[in-house]
């Protein structure tokens, strides 16, 4: 018989919570249900909130669980509960949406109640939608490397980079082989802005490290080396949510870490089942993140100095128009040399 729906008490807030006995981890067995996930979501909710009040959230939905069908919801329901906020966003194609917006623990519980695995916020807090509050980094391994390499890389380059820089980068686990950090930065600049400032920072930490480190956007240059994603700065672009719990047989879970702690983490031994228990046994290494909004004008001078260099912008994804100084979106093996003019434009 299936379990009765219940009502939970979030903060004061009613959420009704059906179907918790629905397997959502197959593997885990009575461990990866729909239940255990919410209570998981609760463990962490309030830290969850300090990170993400009034941003736009995704979500990333397994309604029959992780092996059944994904939904990648950006707009919310229309019909939805009376406590849920919401925030305009506007898309690369100039379409808008209204999106989830954070503001208390029970809308992150109505979320997983809706069968959502991982929320994916943006890196901009509503109702100023335009300027990045975020800088951020992902490491993501190509094939021939994975978490090892990335926690190199993270610690033992780009970390150095930050440092002689002035900047505080906060990681974590993605959750599966990478690695994310985050710069909280002021709203003084716009998605264009920052994302070339990640594209300098990525730049240079490729510069110091070219065999372990690459920036380039076509996967048969990358070769086995950790690829730094400079575009996901760009609009619309979002990452797993530090405490978000990620579409692995495990459960893994997306955790922020001391840099101390990357340099020897194993991703797989945070889960929902052992994250509440790690993360309340010590200090919340990103418990400064919103002391101060740091300047990327350091990055900008990288930008100009890459200029200099004969550096511009590099390729957008697919589905984004052309953009202004961008270079040809061409993979390199399919470019014939006689198609184009030497400033990269198709004759």
């Amino acid at each position: 018989m299936r379990t009765p729906a219940t009502e939970l008490d979030v903060g004061g807030v009613q959420v009704r919570l059906t179907s918790p006995d629905k397997p959502y981890f197959p593997k885990l067995g009575a461990n990866g249900t729909k239940g255990k996930l919410v209570e998981y979501y609760l463990a962490v909710a309030e830290r969850m909130v300090v990170l993400l009040r009034d941003r736009p959230v995704h979500l990333q939905r397994f309604p029959d669980g992780i092996e059944g069908e994904e939904i990648y919801q950006k707009r919310i329901p229309q019909k939805h509960p009376d406590f849920l906020q919401t925030c305009t966003v506007t898309f690369p194609s100039g379409r808008t949406a209204d999106a989830l917006k954070i503001t208390h623990p029970s809308a992150i519980i109505w979320a997983a109640q809706m069968g959502t695995v991982t929320l994916h916020p943006w890196q901009v807090r509503c109702p100023d939608t335009e300027h990045p509050d975020e800088l951020r980094l992902d490491l993501d391994p190509q094939p021939g490397t994975g978490f090892a390499e990335a926690a190199h890389v993270a610690t033992e380059i780009l970390k150095p980079v930050l440092d002689e820089l002035g900047l505080v980068g906060y990681p974590k686990t993605s959750g599966g082989r990478g690695i994310h950090v985050f710069l909280r930065i002021a709203t003084d600049w716009d998605f264009i802005a920052v994302r070339r400032a990640g594209i300098a920072l990525a730049r240079e930490v490729e510069r110091r490290a070219p065999d372990a480190v690459t920036t380039s956007w076509w996967k048969e240059e990358r070769g086995a080396r950790i690829f730094i994603d400079y575009n996901q700065n760009a609009r619309d672009r979002t990452f797993a949510s530090a405490y978000s719990a990620r579409k692995t047989p495990i459960a893994t879970v997306s955790t922020p870490l001391t840099w101390q702690e990357v340099r020897d983490a194993d991703p797989d031994d945070y889960t929902i089942a052992t994250v509440p228990d790690f993360v309340d046994g010590r200090p919340d290494p990103w418990a400064g993140i919103d002391d101060v909004a740091q300047s990327i004008e350091p990055l900008l001078e990288m930008v100009a100095a890459d200029e200099e260099r004969g550096l511009g912008d590099l390729p957008y994804p697919p589905s984004y128009p052309k953009m202004p100084g961008e270079p040809p979106r061409v993979q390199p093996s399919r470019k014939v040399a006689s198609n184009w003019d030497d400033a990269g434009k198709r004759l």
